[in-house]
């Protein structure tokens, strides 16, 4: 049996492989809805703070303006998320869709068994700890 390889000591590395690894964990739970960890969380993020332009939104979820364009194509494609104009001729304003709002109810319960799995196994205290980390990490780099 293969065995995986060890984490880094590297910090920015090992939490690399431990967020792949919590992806995966959260791509298979959320496989029969068709969406991908990624993809829920953006719905979620700008069903909560849209409308917004593309590059707001990227700054909110940490990720660059090629990354969220290129993230955000499938979702606008399949009609779950809409991108019109925005306060002036340059900027584009996204907006989470009816079918959107549908699609995250519907994954909704997907995620919550995923949430529930990952602290049973992790431990619901110590993956609290984990996230509040996580969101001072993200605001503190």
């Amino acid at each position: 049996m293969d065995r995986p390889a060890p984490v880094s000591p590297c910090h920015c590395l090992a939490l690399r492989q431990a967020s792949r690894r919590l992806t995966q964990h959260y791509d298979q739970h959320l496989a029969p809805t068709g969406l991908r960890t990624s993809q829920y969380g953006l719905l979620r993020g700008l069903g909560r703070v849209g409308p917004i332009s593309i590059n707001g939104f990227a700054d909110i979820m940490v990720m660059d303006r090629t990354t969220m364009g290129r993230a955000l194509h499938p979702l606008t494609r399949d009609g779950l998320i809409a991108a019109g104009p925005g306060r002036d001729g340059r900027t584009r304003s996204l907006t989470l869709t009816e079918a959107g709002q549908k699609r995250i109810e519907e994954a909704q319960p997907f995620w919550e068994q995923a949430q529930r799995t990952f602290e049973e196994r992790y431990g619901a205290v110590p993956a609290g700890d984990l996230r509040r980390a996580a969101e001072r990490l993200a605001l503190s780099v």
